[in-house]
């Protein structure tokens, strides 16, 4: 072994070395694909289909997804606190392995009851979900209750839409 030479791999080529042939230049930020999602309300009332009209993906109202729904699957319920009880039984199910084999949870999706904040013992609850489980939160929008759903997304449904690929 020579000494006073750096130590390394060899590096060996076979073949001509060319430089690629120019192409279409490529997008520096190529958009993935949107992710397909089945929506699951835990109670009735929930605001599925709204979300699925809006946001698209697989409206399941109150079942399980079938064999040819999206397996990825995120769990609906209302911010009041009827709603919010039954979002932890819901996840535990996951959690236990009582769902359909091959579903899988990637979120909650809480729809505001009512316009403005929520009293301190529903934003507690939120936060108990929220240390088990991402949480998105779609806010009260008025324009949804009469049937519009067309105008565009508020600014706090923005992180929603970035996941179910339907930001504009």
């Amino acid at each position: 072994m020579r000494t006073g030479m750096r130590q390394g791999p060899e590096i060996w080529i076979r073949g001509p070395v060319g430089v690629p042939e120019p192409g279409p230049p490529k997008p520096s930020h190529a958009r993935a694909a949107a992710r397909r999602f089945s929506r699951v309300g835990t109670h009735g009332g929930a605001g599925v289909s709204t979300l699925a009209a809006v946001h698209g993906g697989h409206d399941s109202g109150r079942v399980w997804p079938g064999p040819g729904d999206p397996r990825s699957v995120l769990l609906v319920a209302r911010t009041h606190a009827s709603g919010l009880e039954t979002v932890v039984p819901a996840v535990e199910m996951f959690r236990r392995g009582d769902v359909p084999y091959g579903l899988d949870l990637d979120a909650v999706v809480l729809v505001a009851d009512a316009p403005g904040r929520l009293p301190r013992p529903l934003s507690q609850r939120i936060r108990r979900i929220e240390s088990v489980i991402d949480v998105y939160r779609v806010p009260w929008v008025p324009e949804w209750r009469l049937g519009n759903l067309g105008d565009r997304l508020p600014r706090e449904a923005g992180p929603l839409a970035r996941l179910t690929g339907s930001a504009g």
